[in-house]
């Protein structure tokens, strides 16, 4: 309800009849719309509302009276505009796919996902898991992925690598699967980069093939296999505080500045290869780093994870906690694994998103 008092008027009738308040109601009946706001502009009084009293004017008056002075017209009444507001829902599809993705958990016989988002709006990590890659028994697409400067980087990688890298094996061979990965990643930062989209995303992945494991990473997502217990980094981040990532920028016309204490490509970013940043791409390369390493007995199980873990515990730390779960061939302790991480983190002050996927590699011997 809204009330607009208009106090001493000359143009109000006397009458005890006319108030001199506007009362505005608003029916939820009658006032239905998806904008969050409304607003009415009321243009004049209806009719019968307002009158103005005229009283001593009488039919003798006339213009041609030497002594009649001319009666002005009333001043024009000024009715302000009055707005309506009525909670709505204000969920878009945006923000509808990102409330899924605050808390995910995924329990599969090769592999665990636990994801949680931190202490931002929107949850950033990303995740994908195929475990017949190439359409062959054996076979299988791993990937972890962290957006930086929003999620949309981080959900075109979800969508799009795993079929780029796919494409460049069938048509190279597995022979080549070192290039057909590296050709895979650059595509998906050429393509994406034409969405004309905001930010960028670090990614790991693991492609199983033949009985190899071939792990490849652009930023500081990582991967660490337990052989026999024993924690063994199977990748290494990429960061501007990485000498030969740091000389690699100063080639390019670049430069890395230490901001707060961490070193960053041109004061910015933190991580010196990702998919997408447009603004920095001169610098920040998608060429991934790839290893292939041969599927042995000792290899137990394989964890991928974003910064948001790897910042907080180490290596062998999260070998140790996993270790102690993951020797059950019951899937849902590997689930339990990824989760005991992701809380070890976050006690330890992490407020980043943090995803952890383990993968029992046994099952690919």
């Amino acid at each position: 309800m809204c009330t607009v008092a208009i106090s001493s008027s000359p143009v109000f009738s006397p009458s005890p009849r006319v108030s001199s308040s506007i009362f505005c109601k608003s029916s939820p009946d009658s006032l239905t719309s998806s904008s969050p706001s409304f607003k009415f502009r009321l243009q004049k009084p209806p009719s019968g509302l307002f009158r103005a009293s005229y009283d001593d004017e009488s039919p003798s008056c006339s213009s041609n009276s030497p002594t009649q002075l001319k009666r002005k017209r009333p001043t024009r009444l000024n009715i302000p505009i009055a707005s309506f507001t009525f909670p709505v829902d204000r969920s878009t599809p945006e923000t509808t796919a990102e409330d899924r993705w605050k808390e995910v958990e995924v329990e599969e016989d090769d592999y665990s996902v636990y994801c949680k988002r931190g202490k931002r709006e929107l949850m950033e990590d990303r995740f994908e898991a195929k475990v017949n890659f190439n359409a062959q028994n054996k076979q299988a697409f791993f990937g972890v992925f962290d957006g930086h400067g929003g999620s949309k980087a981080a959900e075109y990688v979800t969508e799009n690598l795993q079929k780029n890298i796919q494409n460049e094996v069938e048509k190279r061979g597995e022979n080549e699967i070192v290039e057909a990965i590296k050709q895979g990643y650059l595509k998906t930062d050429i393509e994406f980069l034409k969405q004309e989209q905001r930010g960028g995303a670090c990614c790991v992945t693991a492609v199983v093939t033949a009985g190899d494991l071939v792990v490849s990473n652009v930023g500081d997502c990582r991967a660490v296999v337990s052989r026999g217990g024993a924690a063994e980094a199977l990748t290494s981040d990429q960061r501007a505080s990485r000498l030969d990532e740091k000389q690699r920028i100063e080639s390019l016309g670049g430069y890395v500045d230490s901001i707060r204490g961490v070193p960053r490509v041109l004061g910015s970013l933190a991580v010196s290869r990702a998919i997408g940043d447009r603004s920095l791409k001169q610098w920040i390369s998608a060429e991934p780093e790839t290893k292939i390493f041969k599927i042995i007995p000792e290899f137990e199980f394989m964890i991928m994870a974003s910064d948001g873990l790897w910042e907080k515990v180490t290596n062998q730390e999260a070998v140790d906690l996993a270790r102690s779960l993951c020797a059950s061939s019951d899937k849902s302790e590997a689930l339990s694994a990824c989760k005991k991480l992701v809380e070890l983190s976050a006690s330890r002050g992490s407020v980043d998103d943090t995803s952890v996927m383990i993968v029992q590699l046994g099952r690919f011997c």
